[in-house]
């Protein structure tokens, strides 16, 4: 049964790095629903290594702060594959090699390379792709967090940087709304363990808190965000638009846990 309706469409995934990769979790499932998945990576370095984990499945290079680079991938996509349902964007970077830093001393060209990368990239690639996409049923998903009014510390400034990219799906759906139908939505998710994450600083210890927090007491796992983003990617979603669905396992409502805050008192911190 093709639950999903998604057999046969066209999906073009962005920000497949390994196996951990949100962006590799998805492109499996959109594949075992029989869609039909188109990757674009960073580099030729990560083309290399991603088609060894995707198979038969192209794979195209764009470095998404140029702007000549995601037209040209358009062109591509547009003559070797005709049209497309959807699009995921799973992108982000912050460059951590200054070590923490407090919030107000954020360098101001990491900063604006991490909205480029992360936020603005979302708008150049829809735009750049608007022609292509399908006006009736598209559908565009973004990765995001699962808050960005949490100021963990060690996060530092990829809050804001979200913060931006969830108002832009908003923006973005608004947009398209005057010439199609096309739907923008971001999955916000709770703390995973990807490559990525490991270069925050002190990302560790804040996941295993996390984990702690939730209602299950297991970490969100990169598999059940990947099949939030396939459903908000189907038609099946059609009527979810510039949403963002946090999937984070119930952490968001059980800050104040019981077995957390014995263990905080055990450890000697109790304020009597």
């Amino acid at each position: 049964m093709d639950y999903l309706q998604l057999r046969d469409k066209k999906i073009l995934v962005f920000g497949v790095a390994n196996r951990k990769s949100v962006a590799f979790h998805v492109g499996q499932l959109l594949t075992e629903a029989g869609a039909e998945v188109i990757y674009s990576v960073r580099s030729e370095a990560r083309r290399e290594s991603v088609t060894k984990l995707v198979g038969s499945d192209p794979v195209y290079v764009c470095d998404v702060e140029n702007q000549s680079q995601i037209d040209d991938l358009r062109n591509k996509v547009q003559a070797q594959h005709g049209s497309l349902h959807g699009i995921v964007h799973s992108i982000a970077f912050a460059d951590y090699s200054a070590g923490w830093l407090p919030f107000d001393e954020t360098p101001r060209e990491a900063f604006l390379q991490a909205v480029d990368i992360s936020c603005f990239s979302l708008i150049a690639i829809a735009n750049a792709f608007r022609e292509i996409l399908d006006a009736e049923h598209g559908s565009v998903v973004t990765i995001s967090i699962s808050t960005t009014r949490m100021a963990a510390e060690n996060y530092g400034y990829m809050a804001p940087v979200k913060a931006a990219l969830d108002s832009s799906i908003c923006f973005l759906a608004k947009s398209f709304s005057k010439f199609s139908k096309v739907r923008f939505n971001a999955v916000c998710p709770g703390l995973l363990k990807s490559s990525a994450s490991a270069g925050i600083p002190g990302y560790v210890d804040s996941y295993l808190y996390a984990e702690k927090a939730t209602l299950r007491k297991q970490a969100v796992q990169t598999g059940e965000v990947a099949n939030t983003v396939a459903f908000l990617i189907s038609p099946r979603s059609s009527g979810i638009n510039t949403q963002g669905l946090v999937v984070d396992a119930g952490m968001s409502t059980n800050y104040f846990d019981s077995e957390l805050i014995e263990s905080l008192f055990e450890n000697g911190n109790s304020t009597d």
